[in-house]
């Protein structure tokens, strides 16, 4: 299947390294495209009624992974007529079969940017991101975000596009980053 030969209404699921754009790029597709947007870490911070961290913290991993899962099946269910563009969790990919109902559900398309973009992006954005707010720059963070990507490669490779998400840096950017998507995935043809 062809990314242009999707349905109006089926999900698109927006996948990536964390700070590759997804939320950025989402809210802005959504709003161009006349879709309804969701961050599924938002998703499940709404359902759950406590914070992703808190439920890492309290519950652990294997909880928030199961929270993860139900949400993710949860939108691939949904039915609107205005489809749904989701931002979804870096690591969501990789765990369970998450990855095959999105193949299977909606259109998977994989933000790719470079890993100095990512860790500049990371670096502006160092207090809301827990996961990497304690490493230090200059060779700490760099090295855990190469080994990261690396070992979720093979999940991210399995997305049905891709998509650049480099030039997402002023209004402009998203703006001419938004309609090079809608062109490529979004028209009917």
């Amino acid at each position: 299947m062809k990314a242009n030969d999707i349905q109006t209404a089926r999900p698109v699921f927006l996948l990536g390294y964390m700070a590759s754009g997804k939320t950025t790029l989402g809210r802005a597709l959504a709003a161009a495209a006349g879709r309804r947007f969701v961050d599924l870490d938002e998703y499940i911070e709404d359902k759950a009624g406590k914070t992703v961290n808190r439920i890492f913290a309290e519950d652990g991993e294997p909880a928030f992974r199961r929270l993860e899962a139900e949400a993710l099946a949860e939108l691939a269910d949904y039915s609107g007529d205005d489809g749904l563009i989701v931002a979804c969790g870096g690591g969501t990919p990789c765990f369970g079969g998450n990855m095959e109902l999105m193949n299977s559900k909606g259109l998977t398309v994989r933000l790719v940017t470079s890993e100095k973009v990512i860790i500049r992006r990371l670096v502006a954005e160092r207090s809301s991101r827990p996961l990497v707010a304690r490493l230090s720059a200059g060779g700490e963070l760099e090295r855990y975000v190469s080994e990261n990507m690396a070992r979720r490669e093979a999940y991210y490779s399995r997305a049905a596009a891709s998509f650049d998400s480099s030039r997402l840096e002023s209004e402009a950017e998203v703006t001419q980053s938004v309609k090079l998507f809608i062109d490529k995935f979004l028209q009917q043809k």
